[in-house]
């Protein structure tokens, strides 16, 4: 009985057993039974395990590599998805004190060779494989070296200066940015809602090492893939408003993960958001608070990361133009506020930056060749800045702090406590909503390096949710 082991996270052992002759039929089994199976990764193992039981490699040759691949019926290994979650697998899987070796379709080595501690190998087919692992000279394979990646400062594709006018949007961003805050912005059509969640990704910090090793393993096992470029670049993802909850959440039969844990540690943009179903919506209620979600199916369970920061853009009506001073509206208020009521108040209470952009006028636009506005750079710098005062006092972001530590760290002074007390009883909020206005104040505090907020800072806070107040 001889073994070669599917290099993945979850992946069964494929055991093959066979005669010694090579003509023999062979049996295969892929135990557990109950553990589904799916892609072609398991092609290239169960092939490897006939050959050695077969005895035309040698069995030891298999000891301590791992293989994966799907196999062409000319011999060909072809590219598969899940490279370098595999590879992380296989580096954390590995007990043997040598390097570990994984073994995939030359398309697929590059990604997977981002992995430290891993020597991966790539073959273009079957005979190629069987030669190195024979010995054969001059047929031996070579370690795919990681590709060369730029480690110069990466000049974002977007830039805040290029938003004309809305200043108090960009700052409401900035504040987002520092403290990893959810935001919705309402808007007319044209205030540049789409153009300012763009840039978010420019404001946020660069990732660390684990954070990217997470991001790009979530992204080479889902259908998009992952590529080397894409490495230690803060996802954006910006599904269509068709998007079923499964789309959305994730779903299926074994469970797959959605946009939200696609957008996990990055950003995830839905524009028009009342458009999207209700329902829909409702399931983000969850994993937006606990920054996980779990998926159950009838014999299977899995939990996905979801820890992304919500952008959301809404018109402020159907038409567009509630509240416009030059009387483009044609919506009634009936059907404004029918539209307002398409988000639910549980999904508004956890999205703790609400606010209002306004029409760009004639004269701002007319002197856009002459706008100064402060690119990314700068904003940035503050953000890192702000970013590194919240994990060296609590090791997380502001808006991930649960109750007691809100009590801990956001406690303001004495005008800021009857400032925020006031508003609370003007706009009825809720617990939740109390709490996400420290926690926003307190961003603001870490922006301006103030050790605790003051009532300046929380007025400020008051005011990123007040797009809603009025229902």
């Amino acid at each position: 009985m001889k073994y070669a082991k599917a290099a993945s996270v979850s992946a069964p052992r494929c055991r093959t057993a066979a005669s010694t002759s090579p003509c023999a039929a062979s049996n295969v089994n892929l135990a557990p039974a109950d553990l589904p199976k799916e892609s072609g990764r398991f092609d290239l193992p169960i092939a490897l395990g006939i050959l050695a039981a077969s005895g035309q490699i040698p069995a030891e040759s298999l000891m301590h590599r791992e293989f994966a691949g799907e196999l062409s019926l000319t011999g060909a290994l072809r590219p598969m998805r899940g490279a370098f979650a595999m590879a992380c697998g296989t580096a954390r899987s590995n007990v043997v004190q040598v390097a570990a070796e994984l073994y995939l379709p030359a398309a697929s080595a590059a990604e997977a060779a981002l992995v430290p501690s891993v020597n991966v190998y790539g073959a273009a087919d079957l005979p190629s494989l069987c030669a190195h692992l024979a010995g054969l000279p001059d047929s031996r394979l070579t370690p795919v070296a990681a590709p060369a990646l730029d480690t110069t400062p990466v000049v974002p594709a977007t830039d805040m200066a290029d938003v004309i006018g809305q200043r108090a949007a960009r700052r409401a961003l900035e504040v987002a940015a520092a403290g990893g805050h959810h935001v919705l912005m309402v808007g007319p059509p044209g205030a540049g809602k789409s153009m300012l969640a763009a840039r978010l990704p420019s404001l946020l910090p660069p990732m660390t090492d684990d954070e990217a090793l997470t991001s790009a393993a979530l992204l080479s096992a889902s259908m998009s893939g992952f590529s080397p470029a894409q490495w230690r670049q803060r996802p954006f993802r910006a599904p269509h408003h068709s998007s079923s909850a499964a789309a959305l959440v994730g779903g299926r039969n074994p469970p797959q993960p959605g946009e939200i844990t696609l957008a996990h540690l990055g950003v995830l943009f839905l524009d028009e958001i009342p458009e999207f179903d209700r329902h829909v919506l409702e399931t983000l209620r969850e994993p937006l608070e606990a920054g996980r979600i779990t998926i159950s199916r009838a014999a299977l369970q899995a939990d996905f990361p979801a820890a992304c920061q919500l952008i959301a853009a809404m018109n402020p009506c159907p038409c567009g133009w509630r509240g416009d001073p030059n009387g483009r509206r044609r919506c009634t208020p009936e059907i404004a506020a029918r539209y307002l009521r398409k988000l639910s108040g549980p999904l508004l209470d956890r999205i703790d930056i609400q606010i209002e952009l306004p029409a760009l006028t004639p004269a701002e636009l007319s002197a856009r060749s002459s706008n100064t506005n402060e690119p990314s750079a700068s904003i940035a710098a503050r953000v890192s800045e702000a970013r590194t005062r919240q994990l060296a006092r609590q090791g997380k972001t502001n808006r991930e702090l649960s109750g007691r530590e809100v009590d801990e760290v956001c406690r303001p002074d004495a005008a800021g406590e009857a400032l925020l007390r006031e508003a609370g009883d003007r706009f009825g909020w809720s617990a939740r909503a109390y709490y996400r206005v420290l926690k926003v104040a307190r961003t603001i505090a870490d922006l301006a390096g103030a050790e605790a907020p003051s009532g300046a800072q929380i007025a400020e806070a008051v005011q990123y949710r007040r797009a809603f107040a009025a229902g």
